[in-house]
């Protein structure tokens, strides 16, 4: 059956997190939803990210198969009909194996912070009215690119089989009002950015040092770390694939 990948964007304020779910409104069920509508087919998708209640996204994936043909309008008539939080952004037509979670191969974060009360971020920033030292902060996020075990930084109960994940960027920068946390791994844990930016705030606030917040990586118990950062400042930034993956992959149906 043809499988095509949604790309989506949205605001997480006003959903229950990106998961379908059978009572509360979310980010899966509105685009299932607006697809059964315009295709008359009940269509189940799969994401490449399930992100938590709040959580934004500017770029996510999911994938869908159906036999029926989209038409050209397809992006209109679906935004049309979706939330205006949520955005389709283009439906790619792929192989039909390719897979929005299991291909992806790395996943960019950002945390945003603000230092006074802001009426225009108050939905997409965390307002900490307390100074931060962002070097300090600096110095310790860098030293998970030296570790791969991060049970600590994973909420208790969470059905993993492994807490290992490469971090291949960590560090923030002071950009207009914000304070913005970036962070790119090949996989996240449950909780996981929330976790290491809520701890790396404590070392801005000079609360523990940076080799406390490695010795809090090395206990591997998740009551060490900081759980506390809300949703709200969290942001998906982009899912990376293979180079040239959406082109190799409309090329096997040619």
């Amino acid at each position: 059956m043809p499988r095509y990948f949604i790309e989506t964007a949205y605001k997480g304020t006003h959903f229950k997190g990106f998961q379908a779910q059978l009572n509360a409104i979310s980010i899966q069920g509105e685009i299932n939803k607006a697809l059964k509508t315009i295709l008359k087919d009940a269509i189940q998708t799969t994401t490449s990210s399930r992100t938590d209640a709040g959580v934004h996204a500017l770029q996510n994936f999911l994938h869908f198969d159906t036999e029926h043909p989209l038409a050209s309008s397809i992006l209109y008539n679906l935004n049309s009909i979706l939330h205006e939080d949520i955005l389709i952004k283009r439906i790619t037509k792929v192989s039909d194996t390719a897979h929005a979670r299991f291909d992806a191969i790395a996943r960019d974060y950002t945390y945003h912070i603000v230092s006074r009360k802001h009426p225009f971020l108050r939905e997409t920033s965390y307002f900490v009215p307390f100074p931060l030292d962002i070097d300090q902060m600096n110095e310790a996020a860098a030293i998970l690119h030296t570790h791969t075990h991060f049970e600590s930084f994973c909420k208790r109960n969470t059905d993993v089989k492994t807490f290992e994940c490469r971090i291949s960027n960590s560090f923030l920068e002071k950009k207009g009002e914000e304070i913005i946390y970036y962070v790119s791994s090949n996989r996240f844990l449950r909780g996981m950015v929330r976790a290491i930016i809520g701890t790396l705030i404590l070392v801005g606030r000079k609360k523990i040092s940076s080799k406390n917040f490695e010795e809090i990586i090395l206990s591997a118990d998740c009551s060490q770390a900081d759980f506390s950062a809300p949703a709200h400042g969290l942001f998906l930034e982009r899912v990376h694939y293979p180079a040239l993956f959406f082109e190799d992959t409309q090329k096997e149906k040619m």
